[in-house]
């Protein structure tokens, strides 16, 4: 269990940092709407430039939260927390805007991997 645990801090950490750092300006299927970067996908949410910065700057606290979690326990269940929070407005976005359920793959598996590893957190606390 304890492995699973570190198994999924780390998944989810590398995959937000990822789209946060390296595919923020590439083109992806994953992309709501017909964006071809971030800035435009919130734009076909009806969300401000700003809101992109605000939204990356929690998930990617959310990320490094998880990853000091590896060495400090009590930073694992508010940063999957705040994940899993973070996803399901994702999803609500997805939705909103009426995106093919491909899109929502992303966030629908960060968003169980943070709600299993909220569980696993508890049950081995």
């Amino acid at each position: 269990m304890k492995n699973l645990k570190y198994a999924l801090m780390s998944i989810i950490s590398s995959v937000v940092l990822n789209v946060w750092f390296f595919r923020f300006n590439r083109e992806t299927i994953y992309r709501g709407g017909k964006a071809t970067n971030m800035i435009e996908e919130f734009a076909a949410y009806g969300l401000s430039e700003t809101l992109v910065y605000l939204v990356g700057g929690l998930k990617v606290l959310a990320a490094i939260g998880l990853l000091i979690g590896l060495f400090y326990k009590k930073a694992i269940a508010p940063s999957a927390i705040l994940m899993a929070v973070m996803m399901l407005g994702a999803i609500g976005m997805h939705f909103k805007i009426g995106d093919e359920a491909i899109t929502f793959l992303p966030a629908g598996l960060m968003l169980t991997c943070s709600l299993a590893l909220l569980y696993l957190n508890k049950k081995t606390a």
